[in-house]
């Protein structure tokens, strides 16, 4: 049976907006119950999807940070341009580097870090994480297990030449950090299984930002927004969004 696969999300409602970033081979679907929370707070919240994702992993190899970077931007102009003049922004694994990149960009209220790494495996091991993305998408699709064994199998003839920019990409806003300015939460995951945990003190030391906290969580796993301790996750960073100094 075919699933539907999950979609970007604008869920309107108050003043202050909040923009949700997924993560590498990730989509709107591991940030949706944090934006529903927020919505029932008042918060506005707008999740993109990057281009390559929540589509066929034969589409998602032929793109890379750039244009990733160009969908996180454009969903910042989107809430702009439909009158949030105040937006925090808040993400999951490379969702949590494009934050702390738009943090640098462009003005914030707050930036929210969650399980954002600072430093990147091997382009190999990166790939087996898209392998394993195509495995699930096409269990979605409604495959059978012999042609989607198949089908992966294909892809792992292949390879995905912009995850050495990704690297690339991580690397650079490590050494931004020190221009990040404002209000940081950043959170992390005590059983990470997919990033060097380290990465949270490397964000939270080396920010600028006067008004920052780092939490540890102790149950979770990587995708944390999806983890045991999610409902602790929604409040904290409810909290930590009405300690801003909104205009609105």
């Amino acid at each position: 049976m075919r699933i539907a696969q999950p979609k970007p999300f604008f869920f309107e409602t108050g003043k202050r907006a909040v923009l949700l970033l997924h993560g590498f081979t990730g989509t709107s679907a591991d940030v949706r119950m944090l934006g529903r929370f927020l919505e029932k707070k008042g918060y506005t919240s707008l999740a993109p999807h990057y281009r390559g994702h929540g589509v066929p992993p034969e589409q998602l190899i032929q793109t890379g940070p750039d244009e990733w970077w160009e969908d996180v931007v454009a969903g910042y102009h989107q809430l702009k341009d439909a009158g949030y003049e105040e937006i925090a922004v808040c993400g999951l694994s490379l969702g949590g580097v494009f934050s702390l990149k738009i943090g640098v960009k462009m003005p914030v209220k707050g930036i929210v870090t969650m399980c954002a790494p600072m430093s990147m495996k091997t382009t190999e091991k990166m790939y087996e994480g898209v392998l394993k993305y195509a495995s699930e998408y096409k269990r979605y699709e409604g495959k059978s297990k012999d042609v989607i064994d198949e089908e992966v199998e294909a892809l792992r003839g292949k390879s995905m030449p912009s995850l050495s920019e990704l690297s690339t990409l991580v690397d650079d806003v490590r050494e931004s950090l020190p221009h990040v300015e404002a209000p940081l939460f950043v959170v992390q995951s005590r059983n990470d299984e997919v990033i060097d945990v380290n990465s949270a003190n490397v964000i939270f030391d080396k920010a600028s930002s006067e008004e920052k906290q780092i939490k540890w969580f102790e149950k979770s796993t990587h995708v944390i927004t999806l983890g045991p301790e999610k409902e602790q996750l929604h409040e904290d960073v409810y909290q930590f969004l009405e300690s801003l100094h909104w205009n609105v």
